[in-house]
């Protein structure tokens, strides 16, 4: 079983938050019987973690790897749908009825995102004359 992994900024305030609330509940509920456990997890939690979590980055075992080159499989179908959609047809996930159906879908909606996109440059177009001739 392996352990979760957060991105950075995630862990850091989830240790944050389990840092001040665990402070928090052992001043509260026991302060006399808990009273060595408050300082303790506050300078755990904000003062070991979190300067750990900073400087160690990647290399903490929490620590999800971050990977702005390579593109994520998700990114990937976005930019082929067509292609993913042929993948699952092929791999047989989907029969061939879903697959037109899914087919025919898509390339509409591609073909009014093209017109959408040619649309918004002359709409920008007016825009910046408006705003020159009111300047």
């Amino acid at each position: 079983m392996s352990l979760p992994t957060f991105e950075k900024k995630r862990l850091i305030g989830l240790i944050a938050i389990l840092s001040f609330g665990l402070t928090s509940l052992f001043a509260v509920l026991l302060p006399t019987a808990l009273g060595p456990l408050i300082p303790a997890t506050f300078i755990t939690g904000f003062f070991i973690l979190i300067p750990l979590v900073l400087v160690l980055g990647e290399d903490f075992p929490l620590v999800a790897a971050d990977e702005p080159d390579a593109p994520a499989a998700s990114d990937a179908t976005a930019e082929r749908p067509v292609a993913a959609l042929r993948d699952r047809y092929a791999s047989g996930e989907i029969d061939e009825a879903e697959f037109e159906r899914r087919l025919d879908r898509l390339l509409a909606t591609e073909d009014l995102d093209e017109r959408l996109n040619r649309a918004e440059p002359a709409r920008g177009d007016r825009r910046r004359e408006r705003d020159v001739e009111l300047e």
